[in-house]
């Protein structure tokens, strides 16, 4: 009731047309946003809605359909000049296409259990608050967990069959998040009543875990006969919404495979370059073997973090806000199962909990000789920099930085692409060896074009397996075939693309963030340099690149 009271006041608010854009603005995120997302208020620093849990309901679902559908009236009744208000309106509709057209709330099991353990650890990964303030949100977040799994029974109809088996695969790390991770984030807390509340809240949790686990065994996946494919035409539209881009899908397969053989080309030739007598994949084996002994891990990465800095500064590549390090350390143990290397930096509305940690998970002291291995074989030399590049320097830590000190709206601050946060992070890897970090070596060199043909075949892939031109199998086959990955992986990356379709943005956005680059260069003639154009681009905030390329262009120009 309480819900519904709420939304006929937003309409009520919503039919009296308003003037006032950042009072538009903020009504936006404040009704239709951030109460259906509260995970994501957290994320971003916005603490008001910390107790409160994702609602997926079909009711819930209408109601923000709503909402959206009278905000983008009155966002589109600006003229096209107001600032940020082609940004507002995307996010709308992308908003509502997920709802109404994807629909993945009726399709993807893995959605509402990912929601639990999601929702949890964003009151976990950061102290913004005392420890018993913080739990006391979880454990109403928790309270509302039993709510989430009836929300999937009533709305799951007929699921893909792999988007079950997925739900079902992570599942086992879900419920053993909440048996140990979870506890063990609060293990500071001393309140008995408080810790009483949490026993009894997590116990019920792991039971609904296990409770959903064996319905989807034993009653959906028999009955999962539903296709992953979203389709040509809803492919074309949430790239239109996600990332403003509105080339035809021919097109963009085009551009694609022209990247995959350039990058092909180039990673044979760099392989013939380092030994002529051995065979790329020979030569990959042996880089893996090329890795620190995991206790000097750590301060690997640390130094070559200190070591990328100091590159940018004194090659001009772009400017940096602010000369604080992030803290290179061991993944927190409620993290492990969910990250390999990752940069947590705080949300922009983050008034506390400032500080920005690149968390590395380092093998555990009770494996055999070989899981250690084989493990820090994924930390050799080439992907602790191409690591450190994406993630940090220039990588998503100087896009933070540049965000927290840049003056900017609040859409721009709350409103991002994946074709600008992830592309500018991959152009980085490709960017930063083109303007000389690491003297030329070789061996850096094919670790980021490897790094780019996963790229390549995820864009390809994508495309391909959502219009209906590639099965599954052939998806994996392309993996291993064109993009040089293992079978293993490819299996694993085929996966992600049935249900992140539009996993192309990493060489999508790169392309387009190359493209801006040289157009703004004939723009800016002599007086170009990349430092500058860098800045101008950072300084954008996270949205679409067209909408960066009207800031730098001043116009419309193709983005690819």
């Amino acid at each position: 009731m309480k819900e519904v009271v709420l939304f006929l006041s937003a309409l009520t608010m919503l039919n009296a047309q308003t003037t006032n854009w950042d009072q538009l603005i903020d009504r936006y995120f404040d009704q239709a946003v951030f109460p259906f997302n509260p995970s994501g208020a957290t994320q971003n620093g916005i603490h008001q809605w910390d107790q409160q849990l994702e609602d997926f309901s079909a009711a819930a679902v209408a109601r923000q359909t709503t909402l959206l559908n009278q905000f983008e009236k009155q966002v589109a009744a600006f003229p096209a000049s107001q600032p940020d208000r082609d940004l507002v309106l995307a996010n709308i509709r992308s908003t509502r296409f997920a709802l109404q057209s994807i629909r993945m709330w009726e399709k993807n099991p893995d959605q509402y259990s990912s929601a639990a353990s999601s929702a949890a650890f964003v009151i976990m990964s950061r102290a913004f608050a005392p420890p018993d303030v913080r739990l006391r949100a979880l454990i109403a977040r928790e309270k509302q967990m039993p709510k989430l799994f009836q929300d999937a029974r009533a709305n799951l109809k007929n699921p893909p069959r792999l988007y079950t088996e997925v739900a079902i695969e992570q599942l086992p790390g879900i419920v053993s998040f909440f048996e140990k991770d979870v506890p063990l984030a609060f293990k500071d807390v001393r309140d008995p009543d408080l810790l009483r509340d949490f026993n009894a809240s997590n116990a019920t949790v792991i039971r609904e875990l296990r409770d959903y686990e064996a319905w989807l065994k034993t009653s959906l996946l028999p009955r999962s006969k539903g296709d992953y494919r979203i389709g040509a035409e809803n492919y074309r539209n949430k790239l239109k919404y996600d990332d403003m881009v509105d080339l035809p899908l021919d097109r963009l397969l085009e551009i694609g495979m022209s990247d995959l053989r350039k990058n092909q080309q180039a990673f044979r030739e760099t392989a013939r370059r380092i030994d002529p007598s051995k065979t790329p994949e020979q030569i990959l084996e042996a880089a893996e073997k090329d890795h620190p002994a995991p206790d000097k891990l750590l301060q690997s990465f640390t130094d070559t973090l200190d070591g990328l800095r100091q590159f940018i500064s004194s090659r001009h590549i772009a400017g940096i806000p602010s000369q604080v390090l992030p803290t290179v350390e061991e993944t927190p143990p409620f993290m492990r199962a969910l990250t390999f290397a990752s940069m947590d930096t705080a949300g922009p509305y983050e008034k506390v909990a400032k500080d920005a940690f690149f968390n590395v998970t380092l093998p555990e002291k009770n494996w055999p000789a070989k899981e250690v291995e084989e493990h820090m074989a994924a930390f050799n030399r080439g992907v602790i920099t191409s690591t450190a590049i994406h993630e940090a320097y220039p990588g998503h830590y100087l896009q933070a930085l540049w965000l927290n000190a840049t003056p900017q709206s609040k859409a721009r601050l709350l409103i991002g692409a994946n074709t600008f946060i992830e592309g500018w992070a991959h152009y980085c890897e490709q960017m930063m060896l083109d303007e000389g970090y690491g003297d030329g070596d070789l061996s850096l060199r094919l670790g980021q074009l490897q790094d780019a043909l996963l790229r390549n075949a995820r864009y390809i892939v994508g495309i391909q397996l959502h219009t209906g031109k590639m099965t599954y199998e052939q998806g994996v086959d392309f993996f291993v075939k064109e993009g040089f990955q293992t079978r293993t992986n490819g299996k694993r990356e085929t996966k992600r693309g049935a249900s992140d379709p539009t996993y192309l943005y990493y060489t999508l956005g790169k392309l387009q963030i190359l493209k801006l680059r040289e157009d703004y260069k004939a723009l800016r003639g002599r007086d170009f340099t990349l430092e500058e154009f860098h800045n101008k681009l950072l300084s954008q905030g996270m949205g679409p690149i067209k909408l960066m390329r009207r800031a730098l262009l001043g116009n419309d120009s193709p983005v690819l």
